[in-house]
């Protein structure tokens, strides 16, 4: 058997490196020539640290991230609502890290490389189409610089090209473009001094406005960290055009709405100001779909279930993904087969997962103080109670499938790898 992945992000080079341990041939294409070490932080949750490490990747991430030791949420004066331990410290039998994305991507990809080689991942090679019968998968792509065009079949094709993918447009061609949210996103990372101790994760705000930090490497300087922050706001009208997705702003309008939050722990003007280049998102997903799979076609990651980036999923959850298409296509006794299970088994868990993160998912607890005690409080008790608190983050973990049982007492991958 023989599997052809569209696109060499997280999700794409995660599934490689799990097919590959499995013994089933693969081959990943992607649309961009040179893979660089784009975007800002992420956080890998330890359901998907669990999944690279058991690809031998431990010590690499080890080395690449910070582990995330605590997670806080504040209300928009800086008053503490919430600290939750994370990773390690909370039980978990693997870290949680912040990482930078770049860093990640590259890291799989020497990975997938290193244990592949280097034809595995063929870049510069975007897909325009494809079609299947009852015995194949042919793809077609697009090469940038010759102009031409290449086929290339294998039993199944696994679109991982993101939230615009080109797989989900050919089995939804209705879909238009994604959801947009009415807020913008404005990202960045700048080196800076640590923050209550170096290791915690800090929201701040409410649905309407707030703030999200955390170390996601050591900075140049001594005694500095490289730290990704995030302004997100509500606003008014439409979507931005997709070519001005990810594009640099100035620092003036981020400062006009953030520029008088200042903690004692944190200065977010001072944090913004020292930073050179921040970039403008919109908040957007996709309305779940009824499947993923069509004959031996999937999707997996973003192209599946592009989600809001609340409680740090999307990349997560994509590699967890890898694992379950996996482990399907060794379970199941044949691929069409493998990919009705591998759909049954992952796409009801992220619809559900994508809509609580419409209602803020995790966070929610931030909205309610909001709504509760909007200039502040004396004690958080007299707003939420430790019951509601621990409600909202438990019954959001056991949803994606972050409680400490699911992740910790699960059996390991170890299955053998079998002809289908």
């Amino acid at each position: 058997m023989q599997v052809i992945v569209v696109g060499a992000g997280i999700g794409g080079l995660s599934l490689a490196l799990q097919l590959h341990q499995a013994g089933i041939p693969v081959r990943v294409y992607e649309a961009v020539r040179k893979l660089a070490p784009l975007g800002v932080g992420i956080n890998l949750q330890p359901n998907a640290v669990r999944e690279l490490t058991e690809l031998g990747l431990g010590d690499e991430l080890a080395q690449t991230g910070l582990s995330t030791q605590k997670l806080c949420y504040f209300n928009k004066f800086g008053q503490l609502i919430q600290s939750q331990k994370r990773g390690i410290a909370a039980g978990y039998k693997w870290p949680q890290y912040s990482i930078h994305r770049g860093q990640l991507q590259l890291l799989l990809l020497r990975a997938v490389r290193a244990r592949l080689g280097n034809d595995a991942v063929r870049t510069g090679l975007k897909l325009v189409g494809f079609e299947q019968d009852q015995h194949r998968v042919t793809a077609i792509f697009h090469h940038s610089r010759p102009g031409e065009s290449i086929q290339d079949s294998a039993d199944v094709l696994v679109g991982a090209d993101g939230i615009h993918s080109t797989v989900r447009q050919r089995l939804y061609p209705a879909e238009g473009q994604p959801r947009f949210a009415q807020q913008l996103l404005w990202r960045a990372a700048v080196e800076t001094e640590p923050f209550l101790g170096g290791r915690a994760m800090i929201i701040a705000g409410h649905f309407h406005q707030r703030v999200v930090v955390y170390p996601i490497g050591r900075g140049a300087q001594s005694g500095r960290l490289l730290t990704n922050w995030i302004c997100q706001m509500s606003v008014p009208g439409e979507a931005p055009s997709r070519e001005d997705w990810n594009r640099r702003v100035s620092k003036e309008g981020v400062l006009a709405a953030f520029g008088t939050w200042r903690f004692p722990w944190l200065d977010m003007s001072a944090l913004i100001g020292r930073t050179a280049d921040i970039f403008e998102f919109p908040l957007v997903d996709r309305d779940p779909v009824s499947t993923w799979s069509a004959g031996r076609v999937t999707l997996l990651g973003d192209a599946a279930h592009p989600m809001h980036p609340i409680g740090s999923q999307a990349g997560s959850q994509a590699i967890v993904d890898a694992k379950a298409l996996t482990v399907a296509l060794l379970s199941a006794a044949s691929p069409i087969d493998a990919l009705h299970l591998y759909d049954a088994e992952r796409r009801p868990v992220m619809n559900e997962v994508t809509l609580r993160n419409r209602r803020f998912g995790p966070e929610a607890a931030l909205q309610l103080v909001e709504e509760r005690a909007p200039n502040g409080f004396a004690r958080i008790e007299d707003v939420i109670s430790p019951e509601e608190l621990a409600d909202i983050t438990n019954s959001f973990a056991v949803a994606a499938g972050l409680d400490l049982q699911s992740v910790n007492e699960r059996p390991p991958f170890g299955a053998p790898a079998r002809s289908l």
